[in-house]
């Protein structure tokens, strides 16, 4: 099944069902938002995919275009959100252009923070930051939307409540982020709201790039006509979605609806930090990732963040070419 949020005017939209060529939907009967039907899984489920089946089958069912610029993020607001760092390359140039030190415990024990989920941007919205001089980056990643989650799950428990998975932009201002952990307390003002991809997908309608703990999927990502990079989600995720999960529940349990992040996907290049695009490499799906691979290279950055105009999208593609999530694409601009 693929799932969107369209902006009815209420804060969590009402339930959609996509073609599989993101082309048609419908609204859902078995559910009206998102979270009841994360909320009753099991009951609606299989109504749910019924419909989706129907939408696909049927040439003259009800349906109409889809337009990801009338929706909301398809999980427009959420009980928890849950941002890993699976990808160690990400951590390791993320860290090192700060300055701070690996954790010993670096591939061993997943870092993870808990982010706002009260708001997750829409596909379309823009970015809106009050000062340019925040370090205002993209952040490309997958994530995965649970069902109830018991307390001190082991990973196969959480593999199986597993039941969609979304594309990210986990927006970060690079600029307070040092600030604010010498504080020992965490991110608050540097990590604003995130954005969703249009549309959140079960994981067997990937088919085999889903092998259960990972999606192997090609992820884009660029900043205005300028790609950024082109990389591979799965090789390179040392900390998989079912581990990550239990990481989360080892002290409390996690409801329904609690999205949890895979990280930037970051792929290594040898003991190269990656090279970009134009030099053959993989690319980054973060600004900060060139400027700590410029850094290595020429003694300094020489990539700006993102300023007042520019225009960010991501987007992730299946083996055969084609769009999983549909595309975010974020212009960033001043608080009005």
């Amino acid at each position: 099944m693929r799932l969107a949020s369209r902006d009815d005017g209420t804060r969590d939209g009402r339930l959609l069902l996509v073609s599989a060529d993101l082309a048609r939907s419908i609204e859902a009967d078995a559910a009206h938002t998102l979270q009841q039907a994360l909320d009753h899984w099991s009951e609606v489920q299989p109504w749910l995919q019924a419909e989706a089946s129907r939408l696909e089958r049927v040439a003259d069912l009800a349906a109409f275009p889809f337009d990801p610029a009338q929706c909301l993020a398809p999980l427009p607001r959420g009980h928890q959100w849950l941002d890993g760092s699976a990808y160690l390359n990400h951590v390791s140039l993320v860290r090192r252009a700060r300055g701070a030190a690996l954790p010993p415990s670096l591939t061993t024990d997943p870092l993870m923070y808990q982010g706002a989920s009260d708001h997750f941007l829409a596909p379309m919205a823009p970015i809106r930051v009050a000062d340019e001089s925040f370090g205002i980056d993209l952040e490309g990643e997958l994530g995965v939307i649970t069902d109830d989650v018991p307390l001190d799950a082991d990973a196969a428990t959480a593999a199986d409540a597993i039941r969609l998975l979304v594309l990210v932009n986990d927006v970060s201002l690079r600029e307070l982020i040092p600030g604010e952990l010498t504080k020992g307390f965490g991110f608050v003002q540097s990590k604003p709201a995130s954005a969703l991809a249009p549309v959140a997908v079960t994981p067997d309608e990937i088919g085999a790039a889903w092998d259960g703990r990972r999606a192997h999927l090609t992820l884009l990502a660029g900043i205005d006509d300028t790609p950024l990079g082109r990389l591979a989600t799965g090789p390179d995720m040392t900390f998989d979605f079912p581990t990550l999960i239990a990481h989360a529940a080892r002290t409390r349990p996690l409801g329904a609806g609690t999205l949890i992040g895979s990280g930037t996907v970051s792929n290594a290049d040898g003991d190269d930090p990656g090279r970009p695009l134009a030099e053959g490499g993989r690319g980054y799906a973060c600004i900060a990732e060139q400027r700590m691979a410029e850094t290595i290279r020429y003694g300094e950055p020489r990539t700006a963040y993102l300023g007042f105009g520019d225009r960010v999208h991501l987007e992730a593609f299946d083996a055969r070419g084609r769009t999983v999530f549909g595309r975010i694409d974020q212009r960033v601009e001043p608080i009005p």
